[in-house]
């Protein structure tokens, strides 16, 4: 018997069948115990479960059954629980390396065929890690499959890198409940890219979200579906290209905002005695995003973050964390307006010379007791300023003026080196402490580079509250006596670097009024959903259902808000046209329900858990005169002044229809939809609006109007979708607006267009959506590829692959999923997605596929 065993133990090693011999363990053993779990990954000699089998440094372990326990923070995927879990299905895990544990493929040797792990199975959800994890189904046969292939060195992740392990697990009923609920909203992660998903009888159909610009999203459709499409796509930029659109330039635009571009605005040049303003002046400037650099300490960027939104408009601008590895990788440079530096320890010489780049690049810069030194200064510690005591600075203002008040000094001073370095003006220094004729430069700006880069670096802890911990409390009464007087030299500073500080009051929330064409049914699925106390309660907001604004005796729950079923006769708002919108609304059933505020926190939180078990003729749309916290792309602010056009649409789209196949079309739509709804208009044929890949809206080349974020949730077999769509219409701060645009082009050509209204455009915006939705349901991409690549600006332009110093490739259009494709001489046509970072989606870009 011995012998037999041996025997047979050398022929599955030695002939390689151990593929028979896993698959039909794998068969037996989970069909006679569901609670064992299998395990392939590198051999650990120190495991203590029994390695069952073994290849060269690959195992398979089985062990006691593993449990997938909490997935609330993994991103949906895609529709694989239709129909509930085949009772032969496997669920697994599949964990892929990351950082410095990426290993590249070995060269391939053997005739076999390299597999990809979601053409043998239907993924579920993922975390992007580190490391990436991804939950998925698969067939017996399939899983087993991918365990040989895993064993051979012959499985690739989606991104082509090899998984580190493969475990079989238990996908318990709560999970499959909190993955139905879940909306992909989280990031786009470059680990999982696209990938046909492939079952025994045939190929699915199944598609996940690739929504915010962030979402993961899977190839679906066919081989030859795709080249098809493929050809058709080169073919329709071709043909575009012809139409005179012309081959920009690589744009320097930015995804962390809805409105994010140039500060100029028609406004400015109004008083110019002769002539037009140039595009130059409409688009110099950065956008609109501040970021404080603290070394990583959070704590200090919330002390940061708090002292600058007591400060700064902040419908002007946002401020953003900037982490220690995104300052060393992520393309921030060009999209940052202000960036402040508040560290503690020594910048890195890397970190200095990363941030000297940007004042290169004619960058602003406010250091808070930064080691940064540009060109012409040095830091010089005395030790008449050792320890933490009050001083005195003498503050000299705009007007020459002197303002003295008490501070904290850092302990450093500025000195200016005798050669080199930019212009540098002293503006405050520490009284009392002067030394043979010398003055302790505390504060001083400095000018950097020949692009206008400038500074103003300070050596007092301007960012210290008197009550904050670091502050020694025989220091308090003095600080606090001066703390107005801080404020004052802290907006005098910021005003210099660029952002304004006039602030506006917060607005308040303001109730929600429903104004629908469709009022009985939707009523009725209102009053069905509330509980006793006419709440109606939604993952992100609590609404009470009135029947007028002002009923007697109304009081609201913290935090929640008023939806008021009978709004006022006639409806009359300064911000929205319910007449004007219905007068131009063509639409059968999108954008029939209007839920209207005047300021509401987000449009998006209006209706997210509210859309699922709506009538097929309700159509809900919500629009805002003013968003408090409007959400961007991958949780960046969206800016959400009055005079932009605020709405959330919701879109059902069925699993198995043509764009239900490719639902990542419906942010390349949605975009599309706005730039029509403006150039199909009668005499506004020539504003030049574009389309940004994947989801932005954009004046020529060169400033941002506006963008679109989409969230799915499937349902059956049914997507539901938000789409959440903000563009300036007629606020011309901070970037710039369609308004301003009209304006300039009437003193162009003579032309006496009338300014847009917002309630006609998102009605126009929501009725060409309808229509371009209904030609790609029925013919497929080809039906809008045409149009979209006549309003693009992409058509020639150049890209660099990885990161900035990456191999350049041209756009050539976009695939069967809605990715960028490109073309470079190394690798052909490739399909090519973001990198996750959150500047510029198109840098740093990875590529995906290869055709």
């Amino acid at each position: 018997m011995l012998i037999t065993l041996c025997y047979v133990y050398l022929w599955v090693r030695c002939q390689k069948c151990y593929s028979v011999v896993i698959k039909k363990t794998l068969r037996r053993r989970l069909a006679e115990n569901r609670s064992i779990s299998f395990t392939f990954s590198v051999l650990n000699p120190e495991r203590p479960p029994t390695c069952y089998d073994q290849l060269r440094n690959k195992a398979v372990y089985i062990t006691e059954h593993q449990v997938c326990l909490d997935l609330t923070r993994w991103t949906l995927l895609g529709s694989a629980m239709v129909g509930g879990q085949r009772i032969e299905d496997v669920s697994f895990i599949v964990e892929g390396p990351l950082g410095k544990d990426v290993v590249q493929p070995p060269p391939q040797t053997s005739n076999k065929k390299v597999l990809k792990w979601s053409d043998y199975c239907i993924p579920l959800a993922c975390s992007p890690g580190p490391p990436f994890k991804a939950v998925a189904q698969a067939t017996l046969d399939n899983f087993s499959r991918l365990g040989v292939a895993f064993m051979e060195d012959r499985l690739r992740l989606d991104n082509g890198l090899m998984p580190s392990k493969i475990v079989s697990v238990i996908l318990q009923e709560s999970n499959i409940n909190t993955l139905f609920e879940k909306r992909g909203s989280e990031p786009l992660c470059s680990s999982l890219g696209q990938g046909s998903l492939v079952r025994e009888e045939g190929r699915s159909s199944r598609n996940t979200e690739h929504m915010e610009g962030h979402g993961h999203h899977l190839h679906l459709s066919s081989c030859n579906e795709c080249l098809e499409l493929e050809n058709s796509t080169i073919l329709s930029v071709k043909f575009a290209s012809a139409e005179n659109i012309p081959n920009l330039p690589d744009d320097d635009g930015d995804d962390s905002s809805c409105v994010d571009g140039g500060v100029g605005t028609l406004a400015e040049f109004e008083d110019d005695a002769g002539g037009l303003p140039s595009l130059n002046g409409l688009v110099g400037g950065k956008p609109p995003n501040v970021l404080v650099f603290t070394a990583g300490c959070q704590e200090r960027f919330h002390r940061i973050h708090q002292l600058l939104t007591e400060c700064v408009d902040t419908d002007g601008s946002v401020v953003y964390h900037l982490r220690p590895e995104q300052a060393l990788s992520e393309p921030w440079l060009e999209s940052t307006k202000l960036l402040v530096l508040a560290e503690e320890e020594p910048l890195s010489p890397q970190l200095q010379a990363r941030f000297l780049s940007y004042l290169d690049q004619g960058g602003r810069v406010l250091g808070l007791s930064s080691t940064l030194c540009p060109a012409g200064l040095s830091l010089d510690r005395p030790t008449r300023h050792s320890g933490k005591r009050a001083k005195t600075l003498s503050f000299t203002r705009e007007d020459s003026t002197e303002l003295e008040l008490s501070v904290l000094p850092s302990g450093s001073v500025f000195v200016r080196d005798v050669v080199g370095g930019g212009e540098v003006e002293l503006w405050g220094e520490l009284k009392g402490a002067v030394s043979q004729g010398q003055t302790d430069m505390v504060i001083i700006r400095i000018t950097h580079g020949d692009d206008g880069g400038e500074a103003v670096l300070c050596q007092v802890h301007l960012e210290l509250a008197p009550n904050c911990e670091a502050v020694a409390s025989e220091c308090y009464d003095k600080l606090k006596v001066s703390n107005a007087r801080r404020y004052e030299v802290l907006t005098e500073i910021l005003t210099s670097l660029g952002l304004n500080c006039e602030l506006n009051q917060a607005p308040v929330s303001s109730p929600i009024y429903l104004l629908s064409t469709s009022l009985a049914s939707f009523l009725k699925t209102l009053h069905s959903s509330v509980d006793k106390d006419s709440y109606l309660r939604l993952p992100k907001v609590s609404l009470k259902v009135v029947s007028s604004a002002e009923p007697d005796g109304l009081v609201l729950e913290a935090g929640c808000l008023a939806l008021v079923t009978r709004p006022p006769e006639p409806p009359s708002w300064d911000h929205f046209s319910l007449d004007t919108y219905k007068s131009h609304l063509r639409t059968r059933t999108l954008g029939r329900t209007v839920l209207y505020a005047d300021v509401t926190p987000t449009t998006m939180d209006l209706l997210e858990g509210m859309v699922v078990n709506l009538p097929e003729n309700v159509g809900l749309i919500a629009v805002a005169g003013r968003q408090s916290h409007g959400r961007g792309r991958g949780g960046n602010t969206w800016l959400s002044p009055l005079g932009c056009a605020m709405f959330t649409l919701h879109v059902k789209v069925a699993l198995g229809s043509r764009l239900g196949q490719r639902i990542p079309f419906l942010q390349h739509l949605a975009a599309l939809a706005v730039v029509e709804a403006v150039c199909t208009l009668p005499g506004y044929q020539d504003i030049d609006l574009r389309v940004k890949w994947p989801n932005d809206i954009y004046y020529s080349n060169k400033i941002k109007l506006g963008g679109v974020l989409v969230t799915s949730t499937l349902m059956g077999s049914d997507f539901h979708l938000l789409i959440g769509c903000g563009f300036n219409v007629s606020n011309s701060n901070p970037t710039i607006c369609l308004n301003d645009l009209v304006a300039l082009h009437n003193r162009e050509h003579g032309t006496s267009l009338a300014p847009l209204s917002i309630s006609l455009l998102i009605a126009r915006s929501v009725s060409t959506l309808e229509a371009l939705i209904a030609d790609v349901q029925e013919k497929g991409p080809d039906a809008a590829l045409p149009t979209y690549y006549k309003r693009w600006m992409h058509s020639g332009t150049r890209v660099r692959l990885w990161s900035a110093d990456g191999p350049e490739a041209e756009v050539v259009g976009l695939d069967d999923n809605g990715f960028l494709q490109v073309y470079s001489k190394e690798q052909g046509v490739v399909s090519v997605e973001p990198d996750g970072n959150s500047f510029d989606m198109l840098m740093n870009l990875v590529v995906s596929k290869q055709h």
